[in-house]
């Protein structure tokens, strides 16, 4: 996201790429060790774990962004934003108005910015979660956003139009290779997480033409 036109002139890039890069911090202490359907014995992903886990992540995610509240502003709206499908059922309902008051607290601490301005910067990030989670999660079918198309071919993801001008960027993740296989245990499945082997996930981002 660093090379991604537009973010270099941008006036807050440094608060965008610490949104954009930090946006999951939240998510540490559940993805200290994997989480187990009690039905299935299967892993469970960020879509699939239990609600308070997926909601709790947000709050403090703000927290710990906090010494920047432009930053912490923008995760406080992805929250909002990627889970609107779900405004409206009640055991949403104070997630959804706890992020609201906390994105409108840290806009009143930034002088001189709007709402509007947020969501602006807002597309940096949330193109960056999804070329992320595309890459990540092995996604095959497009993901559009702001204009923008995302396909992964392979281990390179592709975006159009071209956002990087002509240049192909080489993109990493370490991870751990866990069993396919179901889990009799929470304790199973921590012991299979400690003994996986270490890997590396690497492919590329490039740019192409519409």
């Amino acid at each position: 996201m660093e090379r991604w036109d537009g973010i270099q002139r941008a006036e807050r890039r440094t608060s965008i790429l610490l949104a954009t890069g930090e946006h999951d911090i939240g998510w540490l202490e559940a993805d200290a060790a994997p989480i187990v359907d009690a039905t299935t014995g299967r892993i469970q992903d960020f879509r699939s774990v239990p609600l308070e886990i997926r909601q709790g992540a947000w709050p403090r995610a703000v927290a710990r962004l906090s010494h920047d509240p432009w930053a912490a502003a923008l995760v406080a709206h992805h929250a909002v934003f990627v889970y609107d499908r779900f405004r409206g059922e009640p055991e949403w309902s104070a997630f959804f108005a706890q992020m609201e008051v906390l994105r409108q607290t840290l806009l009143q601490r930034v002088e001189r910015l709007t709402f509007d301005d947020l969501v602006r910067d807002y597309t940096f990030v949330r193109l960056g979660d999804l070329a992320s989670l595309a890459f990540c999660c092995g996604w095959t079918d497009p993901q559009e956003f702001a204009g923008h198309v995302m396909r992964l071919v392979g281990m390179k993801l592709v975006v159009t139009p071209d956002p990087f001008a002509g240049r192909e960027i080489a993109i990493e993740i370490g991870a751990r290779a866990l069993p396919d296989r179901s889990f009799d245990s929470a304790e199973d499945a921590a012991n299979a997480y400690r003994a996986a082997d270490r890997t590396v996930l690497s492919g590329s981002v490039v740019g192409a033409a519409p």
